[in-house]
């Protein structure tokens, strides 16, 4: 495995003094490989009121958006389009962390990561991630745990 470079997500975990890991995947289903680890990926939604909210769930499940919704305190939710990604997280689809947006967005991360030591979350780059405590990325972020990932696992 090549040297991963730093990325902003790594330095503000730096800057907040959290312990984390990097990985780098080269393969295009990168994810597919680390089903055994707890890999989450991060997903940007607008509500009803216009209003962006970032979830957080298992890449092996989905957002649940009834529940999503609900914790975001919206009648409906839905996916942003793509072409908003950049513009509003100044992350690409496919390298979208919750650590580092140019926004502060209200987070949701899904309660199952609290099951685990560690999370892995994407470190703001297309192939590269980083492992960390869950109850850290308090520090940096305001989230709230909630269940909303769907409940059945995707393939």
């Amino acid at each position: 495995m090549a040297k991963v470079s730093k990325t902003n997500v790594m330095r503000v975990l730096e800057q907040h003094n959290i312990d984390y890991r990097s990985y780098q995947f080269e393969k295009k289903d990168r994810y597919r490989s680390m089903t055994e680890l707890p890999v989450f990926k991060t997903l940007v939604t607008v509500g009803k009121s216009k209003e962006n909210y970032v979830f957080v769930v298992p890449v092996t499940s989905g957002l649940d958006l009834k529940k999503a919704a609900q914790a975001a305190g919206e009648k409906n939710i839905q996916m942003i389009k793509e072409k908003d990604l950049l513009p509003l997280t100044g992350y690409v689809h496919g390298g979208c962390s919750p650590i580092g947006m140019k926004k502060e967005l209200k987070t949701f991360i899904d309660v199952s990561a609290l099951e685990d030591e560690t999370m892995i979350i994407s470190a703001g780059k297309v192939g590269v991630s980083v492992g960390m405590d869950p109850k850290e990325i308090s520090e940096i972020i305001p989230v709230q745990f909630v269940d909303i990932k769907i409940d059945e696992e995707v393939k």
